[in-house]
């Protein structure tokens, strides 16, 4: 199955959903950055609700999420536009998981806090920050919906990892309430919820988001647009040039000097580029134009 959100309409128009699959973004970047499997949860379980914030955007908008934790996995960094996502999370190498087997993220990322950056094309980026309050990632976002952005919400992520490490699937929804939602409505809403497995099982189970949305709503829903979503990481040698560029000749000098040459890896993708002698050269000559 591909990687697809839908968004839909449901309670007459008083409530917005999102479902989506990620499976094979998960994977790609369990297998891009060799996470172990708390690790991979976690990371899968922000790059998810980070794919699905993005398609509450305008086209072109840009977030940066990242999860500050105080646990061992460190800070989980995630980029998004239009359903295209990135990410990676400082400590790939975390394994933690309960007696009953299942995967300790929450102790894995520990208490802080959440930081959302939106770049919405206005004169500075906007960012808002929420504390952590359980390091399930999905609550944590539920809150910082309710107190960043004002909008009651309920989040849900899931990524199902087998013991070998693989990542077997991955998805999550955002259902949003709007002005006029009765509160019968509500309840209806919150009770599909409460009595639904977890969203990574269903998609094991090869159910759809379309399937996952009639789950939660009890088939009340319209859908609106399906949107392709997929890791996609933007980095290119002439991004990196300008990041070098911006230390000065001096600095640049004493690479060349020091090393002979500079390479550099890209956090998102693991991909290297070298800039030799004759690279850094071309870069104080340009500086100096």
């Amino acid at each position: 199955m591909k990687d697809y959100l839908q968004k839909a309409y449901c309670c007459n128009g008083t409530a917005r959903l999102y479902v989506a699959t990620t499976t094979n973004i998960v994977d790609h970047a369990q297998q891009i950055h060799n996470t172990w499997p708390t690790s991979t949860a976690a990371l899968g379980r922000t790059l998810t609700i980070a794919a699905i914030m993005s398609c509450t955007y305008k086209s072109g908008e840009h977030l940066t999420i990242k999860v500050c934790g105080d646990g061992p996995l460190g800070q989980i960094t995630v980029e998004t536009t239009d359903g295209k996502v990135r990410g990676f999370v400082h400590n790939p190498g975390v394994y933690l998981s309960h007696n009953n087997g299942k995967l300790d993220v929450a102790t894995a990322v520990g208490a802080g806090y959440i930081e959302v950056i939106k770049d919405l094309h206005m004169r500075e980026p906007f960012a808002s920050t929420c504390e952590i309050i359980s390091g399930e990632i999905a609550e944590d976002f539920t809150y910082y919906f309710a107190k960043s952005e004002q909008i009651p919400s309920a989040v849900g992520a899931g990524v199902l990892v087998d013991p070998d490490g693989k990542v077997l699937s991955a998805g999550g929804f955002l259902l949003q309430i709007m002005p006029g939602c009765k509160e019968e409505d509500i309840i209806k809403l919150e009770n599909q919820l409460n009595k639904m497995r977890p969203i990574s099982e269903m998609i094991n189970d090869n159910m759809t988001p379309e399937e996952i949305m009639n789950e939660i709503t009890d088939g009340d829903y319209e859908l609106l647009e399906t949107k392709e979503l997929s890791y996609t990481c933007n980095c290119s040698k002439e991004r990196f040039a300008r990041g070098i560029a911006s230390l000065g000749e001096e600095e640049i000098k004493d690479i060349i000097e020091t090393m002979g040459q500079a390479e550099v890896k890209c956090n998102f993708c693991q991909e290297n580029y070298l800039f030799t002698k004759a690279d850094l050269e071309d870069i104080i000559y340009n500086l100096k134009k």
